[in-house]
């Protein structure tokens, strides 16, 4: 005893920190019994093909759907001389062959969260591998699970020196995370965006066919397209995911030939764009090449969607779809449209259309309208998996999360979010009325993201892929060299549209911002106003009140401790439930917990108390529901605790905690002393705030009967382990709610 005294003397730790630790104990135990080894998944070659070619449909319809409106914003006035053609053409090859073959298809896809693409699976792997979270609600224990995979590094690594910059300053913490926020942002600007100029440029080949038709009536057709496609957000992409594929393969094969048709009709001298001096003779033209950078980036657009829609397919079926369909059929369409171009300069808007013969004129504007539907539903999609981890992070306000498939946990959908995105999409496409200006304001929020990519990138490949410094310096000097140039041109047009998306990612940055500081002080709050055990163990085992047959479930952002707000209830409450259980629901760095390893479960005091902690783990790719089945696995996690605990008997005797530290106890619980602890307490708390009581618990049987309701059956087995935690009248007897089953 004299030898724990002086220690806690040493530390600066008391007696009480002394208590919290025996009786409130953490799951390291527990954590471990769970823990396995992950596996990533191997495909065979013909299932990989499959994939490969659904992979079409989901995440390759944007960049798909280029093609419609590129030329039109390089070129928006006239064109000077067929050089000048080849020169932007040459500068579309090289961006298409940097920014999405090199850089995102084969470096990019590889900084994966287990499958889980975009901003947040780029910010959970940094969490993991360095404490840059800005809500300390993370415990060692929860390494343990199988989809948390970090690294040790050693103390003079770079990456150990980069790990410890990181976490020295809360400063730093937050940067990270405005740049992700910004990023996170920019993407659901993104997901406006697309629709409308997809939709938009679409459309715009009625009037090919009918030159006189103004255009209001485009716009007018591009709304309704817009309506109906967001109003059918509610069934799911399910029931229609599998036409998406076919569309998408149809289209790229049709302007890859009719691509091909065009070199060879019109100007073949247009394949001298292969040579990189033309990107270098382009620029020496002056101001205006630069300028009509913006229009060039934008055939790139949908690449940072490739990386977003990962967490659909593999990685090689992704690698597989864009070198063998997508650039090669991209390459031959943008060529195709510059031979033409070369020989009609007058022909610029609308070239895709006006490139192609008459006799496919229609059939090619009806895949085309459906190309854009395609591929504006992968961007809504995205938008919705962007929201959902957002809310994960706590940096959203709680919105609905519907799931639209059984079999696909990754298809959801968000009401209000829905809305939300259609009543801005139909602004921007009536506001502007016109490709040119949405186009500027899409290239902004585009290369935005891809920058914020690049920035991350730098990080994960010190910390996570522990690649040598001179491999980052030149992986981020060749996407800079690109993206700069791009990113300067666009700025130069905020004026001209660019302002749009800065205007949604400023409006949501804020939102999202001020939701996470409020999150991150009222957790503060409740880790500095938790309850003593000290005090708990003063009230007895009956805490004070009369424990009636139930079990109450207390809702608490605390994954250790006993909540203040528990305290209220002691002191207001003339009864209680005779199991308590604190319930906290956490999400976690990771995009899954796997169901067998999302609770944890851990007795709180000593056994006579019959309270219980149950820390409920999610990944930013979950759902959290609390329904009956969410009951029902925190009660059968309950059941398995406790046959475990019966047969390991790892717990001491509870009359060791009854009578330690009671002298102490006694002071720190002001019903023992006499005073009335309900004059400090704010009594606007009531019971039906936090506990809310299971569908087994609370009840007296015979009105469970009158209810309809049988109970929960308890296999017969597991009662008499039962009788550890629970009081036999809650368990047997006239008054029992669980009934045993053979």
């Amino acid at each position: 005893m004299e030898t724990t005294s002086s220690t806690n003397e040493h530390t600066g730790r008391g007696t009480m920190w002394e208590l919290e630790r025996n009786l409130d104990q953490p799951m390291d135990a527990e954590a471990g019994r769970l823990r396995n080894m992950y596996r990533e998944k191997t495909y065979p070659t013909l299932v990989l093909l499959q994939l490969a070619f659904q992979s079409l449909g989901v995440v390759f319809g944007d960049l798909g759907t280029s093609p419609l409106y590129v030329f039109y914003n390089i070129f928006p006035r006239e064109i000077e001389d067929t050089e000048q053609v080849i020169g932007a053409l040459s500068l579309i090859i090289y961006s298409l062959t940097l920014i999405p073959l090199v850089k995102y298809v084969f470096i990019v896809l590889r900084a994966n969260d287990n499958g889980q693409g975009g901003t947040f699976a780029l910010y959970s792997l940094l969490c993991r591998h360095a404490k840059i979270n800005t809500i300390p609600n993370q415990h060692r224990t929860d390494e343990d699970l199988t989809t948390y995979s970090r690294h040790i590094y050693d103390e003079k690594s770079l990456a150990a020196k980069i790990k410890r910059w990181l976490e020295g300053h809360q400063f730093r913490k937050n940067a990270i995370l405005i740049l992700v926020l910004f990023g996170t942002c920019m993407a659901v600007g993104d997901g406006i965006l697309t629709p409308a100029i997809s939709v938009l440029s679409a459309t715009g080949g009625i009037q090919v066919e009918e030159p006189k038709m103004r255009n209001d009536v485009v716009v007018i057709v591009s709304v309704v397209i817009l309506i109906g496609l967001f109003s059918m957000q509610h069934f799911g992409t399910d029931k229609v995911s599998w036409l998406f594929a076919p569309i998408v393969f149809v289209w790229y094969i049709l302007i890859g030939i009719l691509g091909a048709v065009n070199i060879s009709k019109y100007d073949q001298s247009v394949l001298k764009a292969f040579n990189p001096i033309y990107v270098y003779r382009y620029f020496k033209r002056g101001k205006t090449s630069w300028a009509s950078l913006g229009g060039i980036m934008l055939s790139i657009t949908g690449t940072e969607a490739l990386f977003a829609d990962l967490s659909y397919f593999p990685v090689q079926a992704i690698q597989i779809a864009f070198t063998v369909v997508v650039f090669p059929c991209l390459l031959l369409q943008y060529t195709g449209q510059a031979a033409y171009i070369a020989q009609n300069r007058s022909s610029v808007v609308h070239a895709f259309y006006y490139s192609l013969p008459d006799s496919v004129r229609w059939p090619s504007f009806i895949v085309a309208t459906a190309a854009a539907v395609v591929a504006s539903q992968a961007t809504i999609s995205m938008t919705y998996s962007i929201i959902k981890q957002a809310l994960a992070l706590g940096c959203f306000p709680r919105v609905r999360i519907i799931h639209t498939s059984k079999k696909y946990l990754g298809q959801i959908y968000s009401p209000d979010i829905n809305w939300i995105l259609l009543i801005f999409c139909i602004a921007v496409t009536a506001g502007f009325k016109n490709q040119s200006q949405i186009a500027n304001a899409y290239g902004t929020a585009v290369i935005m993201v891809m920058l914020v990519t690049t920035f991350l990138m730098v990080p994960i490949m010190l910390l996570v892929w522990r690649s040598h410094w001179s491999l980052v310096v030149l992986f981020t000097a060749l996407s800079l060299v690109v993206e700069i140039p791009y990113f300067s041109a666009v700025v130069r047009k905020i004026d001209q549209g660019g302002w749009v998306p800065l205007v949604f990612a400023v409006a949501f940055l804020i939102i999202m911002y001020i939701w996470h500081y409020g999150t991150l002080k009222r957790y503060e709050f409740e880790m500095h106003s938790k309850v003593s055990m000290a005090w708990i163990l003063g009230l007895g085992p009956s805490l004070g009140l009369v424990r009636v047959p139930g079990m109450g479930l207390v809702y608490t952002e605390l994954a250790s401790g006993v909540p203040h707000i528990f305290s209220h209830f002691i002191t207001n409450l003339p009864a209680i439930h005779s199991t308590l259980v604190f319930v906290c629901v956490k999400y976690l760095p990771v995009y899954t917990v796997p169901p067998d390893e999302r609770f944890l479960v851990k007795r709180i005091g000593p056994k006579n108390f019959h309270m219980f902690r149950c820390v409920a783990r999610y990944g930013y790719k979950d759902i959290h529901k609390k329904d009956d089945d969410f009951e029902q696995m925190l009660f059968n996690s309950l059941m398995l605790f406790v046959r475990l605990e019966s047969m390991m008997e790892e717990y001491t005797d509870s009359d060791e905690y009854s009578t330690r530290e009671l002298n102490q106890a006694g002071n720190a619980n002001p019903r023992i002393n006499g005073i009335n602890a309900s004059s400090n307490m704010d009594l606007s708390y009531t019971s039906h705030d936090s506990i809310i009581q299971g569908s087994w618990g609370g009840a007296h049987p015979r009105e469970h009967d009158h209810q309809g309701s049988q109970g929960l059956r308890v296999p017969q087995e597991v009662c008499h382990q039962l009788h550890v935690c629970f009081p036999q009248e809650d368990l047997q007897g006239e008054q029992c709610h669980l009934q045993c089953s053979p």
